[in-house]
């Protein structure tokens, strides 16, 4: 900058920095203590059902019964080695709860009392077998209520070791659980893998320290201004901080070796954190923007929960930005003779001969990808995919697991479906009741239609007895099907079951349960994937095509990182392993937004190298230059992964958790051999773009001199 040449505004920002690193240190500080205090008012919610719009059919129906009746949670029992008498005195422990509103059980169809050639096996064989009872179990409260919560460890107590206990409301209870004593250590390993991989991948043993120092801070400052949603899903909850330190990390290590760089070259401090900030908020900024982006995109999901954990991540990623950019470099100042003093030889090899061998095989490559992408692409969406909540928590290996299994086993599989309906007539009312009856799926039907005898009045009940049923406006019918939440069958039940309640109630009809929100769920989610990921696409290649001022450049970065996607989702399929569809669409958006800084970081290093030498050795440099970044920011991201997916006993975070970490093995082998090989075939157009956009630039400038000349 000449002298008296006022400074631009970037490098006024880049000395306000620099020179007021103690404000800025009080300024976080601040902030932290807000943060942690603000983070125990952050609620966490375990239930899919809230995240649908509010005008699916399960939707509306829910909130109606919620003001009619309340939204029941439920859960199923299996006591083992009981006599028939035995577990009707459980059974009826069981009712004196507080939070149990009814149990059904094979009391509701006979009387146990009757001498046993009186009692049919027909009656009994739903409920009781073996020296096996199994009893269906409605709570007063919703599933996540905390009435609920100690109704279930009282139902514990009573029936001790013999118990298996399952349902919606147990596994909601099982989540919250979970998450609260998994996730503790699962960012205690995730520090621990992050720890050694940047020892391994730095030149001093104080690095690794200020990295996560730094990821500290953002984790805590973003957990804590969570509290502006009030409330977040437990997706975002426990995955995000995970993903959060995994997609980030990569700020923080540019810039102290842009530092580290410029005063090795004789810079004294300041001035060599100023040119470290110009110089390292060319990658940063553009990285950190479309991470952003890519993020930002899970909010236009109409499945809710993607603005719940788009708008944690996207935030997180600013707020990363933010602490690299002002606070980092105040850090840095402080502690940079640390990081001299600690200093150690390189652990990891030279990549040259990784370089040169991607060159030779860059052809086979390319000849490679082209014959995988189309079946990888019909692969990824032939996956077994589920959906709704049942999928969510009982995952293979989990005492809920363990014990639907032990139950379906005896009984078979038993989900309750709840039919509401305008309260008009008893007869027509039973006329539905006698016909669902019918239906071969179908365990048992309780309304007041067909509890009351024929001819009596239904004033004869107490009001206290019948309002669980029949309000002034409503009535309610519980349905329990041969069937669990979410498979072929119990979706069409639950349409079958539909179709003949429109037959009688035609108008202000309702069918709710897990089985119809999961199919809504199932509805919302898959419409929302295309869209989200078009929108992801075009997000990342606006900043794309800013960055690097070309069209045909985001073209060519794109295909790495969908190939990586359609790679990832390939696995699941062939293994026929079935997936939660919510990791699937969410993973997409993660790989964009934690690889897309490996494209730009290949990109612009072989651009700037095309400049000095021939696109040969542009193709090896650039590999053997980048590799070093690539591998360590992809092993970190895929060992944070791959905890969430060994530590973790909840299903969706598993899944995700398995599919990122895949997807950031894969993505190191595409972006060190593909992109590559895609930039070198497309040398050509790719440079003369560039020539054409530096000849735009000289001009801009020339004109902008002569016209301070003129001006002078």
């Amino acid at each position: 900058m000449n002298q008296g040449e006022k400074p631009s505004f970037k490098r006024r920002v880049i000395n306000f920095i620099v020179d007021h690193g103690r404000m800025i240190e009080i300024f976080f500080a601040v902030l932290i203590a807000l943060s942690l205090f603000s983070n125990l008012f952050v609620e966490t919610n375990y239930d899919l059902k809230e995240y649908l719009p509010e005008n699916v059919p399960s939707e509306t129906g829910i909130d109606l019964m919620s003001r009619e009746f309340g939204y029941p949670g439920t859960a199923r029992l299996m006591v083992d080695d009981v006599t028939l008498y035995k577990a009707k005195s459980i059974k009826d422990r069981i009712m004196a709860v507080d939070g149990v509103d009814r149990v059904i059980w094979a009391d509701s169809k006979t009387d146990v009392y009757q001498a046993g050639d009186f009692i049919k096996s027909s009656d009994l064989e739903d409920y009781y077998k073996n020296g096996h009872a199994v009893m269906d179990i409605m709570f007063t409260e919703s599933n996540l209520s905390s009435r609920t919560s100690k109704a279930i460890d009282s139902i514990k107590k009573i029936t001790g070791t013999k118990a298996h206990l399952v349902g919606p409301a147990v596994q909601d209870k099982t989540i919250e659980e979970s998450l609260a004593s998994e996730m503790s250590g699962i960012m205690v390993l995730a520090f621990i893998l992050i720890g050694l991989v940047l020892c391994l991948s730095t030149t001093s043993w104080f690095e690794p320290l200020m990295f996560l120092l730094i990821m500290a801070i953002v984790i805590v400052i973003n957990n804590g201004t969570n509290i502006f949603l009030g409330t977040i899903s437990f997706l975002t909850s426990s995955v995000a901080p995970v993903l959060l330190l995994a997609c980030s990390m990569d700020f923080s290590i540019f810039l102290l070796h842009a530092f580290l760089r410029k005063k090795e070259a004789g810079e004294e401090p300041k001035q060599a954190m100023r040119d470290a900030l110009d110089e390292a908020t060319g990658s940063i900024i553009p990285g950190g923007l479309s991470t952003v982006a890519g993020f930002l995109m899970l909010t236009f999901m109409k499945f809710s929960i993607g603005y719940d954990l788009g708008i944690v991540l996207a935030k997180g990623i600013v707020i990363s930005l933010a602490t690299v950019l002002f606070l980092m470099p105040a850090i840095i100042l402080h502690s940079y003779k640390l990081v001299e003093k600690t200093a150690h030889r390189p652990f990891l090899p030279k990549f040259g001969k990784l370089g040169r061998f991607s060159f030779r095989a860059r052809y086979a490559v390319l000849i490679f990808t082209a014959l995988i992408s189309v079946p990888a692409f019909v692969a990824q969406d032939m996956c077994n995919f589920v959906y709704g909540g049942e999928a969510v928590g009982s995952s293979p290996g989990t005492k809920l697991y363990e014990d639907e299994q032990a139950i379906d086993t005896q009984f078979g599989r038993s989900n309750l479906i709840m039919i509401l309906y305008p309260n008009t007539s008893m007869v027509k009312e039973k006329q539905l009741s006698d016909e669902l009856e019918k239906l071969n799926y179908i365990k048992s039907v309780t309304s007041l239609a067909n509890t009351l005898p024929e001819g009596v009045p239904e004033s004869i009940i107490p009001k206290s007895q019948r309002e669980d049923l029949h309000t002034d406006r409503y009535a309610r019918m519980l349905v329990y099907i041969r069937t669990k939440g979410e498979s072929d069958l119990s979706f069409q039940a639950s349409d079958q079951i539909q179709s003949i309640v429109r037959k009688y109630y035609p108008k202000d009809s309702h069918v709710v349960g897990e089985t119809p929100s999961t199919q809504d769920i199932k509805e919302t989610i898959t419409g929302d994937y295309n869209t989200v990921d078009l929108l992801s696409l075009a997000g990342v290649g606006v900043i794309y095509a800013i960055t690097f001022r070309s069209f045909l450049v985001p073209l060519l970065l794109v295909i790495p990182v969908e190939m990586t996607v359609f790679l990832d989702m390939t696995f699941p399929y062939l293994s026929g392993k079935s997936i939660v569809f919510m990791g699937y669409l969410i993973v997409s958006n993660i790989i964009l937004g934690a690889t897309d800084d490996y494209g730009i970081l290949i990109t612009d290093t072989y651009l700037n190298l095309r400049k000095k030498v021939d696109r040969k050795a542009a193709y090896i440099q650039t590999v053997t230059t980048c590799t070093p970044s690539i591998l360590s920011s992809a092993m970190i991201l895929s060992g944070a992964g791959y905890i969430l997916h060994y530590r973790s006993s909840i299903a969706a975070i598993g899944d995700l958790g398995e599919l990122v970490g895949r997807g950031a093995l894969l993505s190191i082998l595409l972006m060190v051999f593909l992109l590559p090989a895609i930039l070198y075939i497309f040398d050509g157009p790719v440079m003369q773009g560039r020539k054409r956009h530096e000849k735009r630039l000289r001009r801009i400038l020339e004109r902008k001199k002569l016209q301070q000349e003129t001006s002078h």
